[in-house]
């Protein structure tokens, strides 16, 4: 059982924040020693889902800005 990692939720990637949710949940599973260590790994598990979300969210966001400047320019070709 390790603890909960210390760097700061908001300064990881999407990548780095998923794969160490994916470590938390695996040792929620397995179990913690004591019920501190449970709430510390289960509030790092929360932060770290709301940090994936977040990114998911801008991610979206900036797909969604991209598509009416590509309507726009289909229909500028089309004239």
């Amino acid at each position: 059982m390790t603890a909960p990692n210390a760097t700061p939720v908001e300064t990881l990637s999407f990548e780095a924040a998923r794969d160490e949710l994916v470590r938390v949940v695996a040792e929620l599973e397995q179990g913690a020693p004591t019920l501190e260590h449970s709430l510390a790994l289960w509030e790092r598990g929360e932060a770290l889902a709301a940090r994936c979300e977040e990114w998911l969210l801008g991610a979206k966001r900036r797909l969604e800005a991209t598509r009416p400047e590509a309507s726009d320019d289909a229909d500028e070709d089309e004239s």
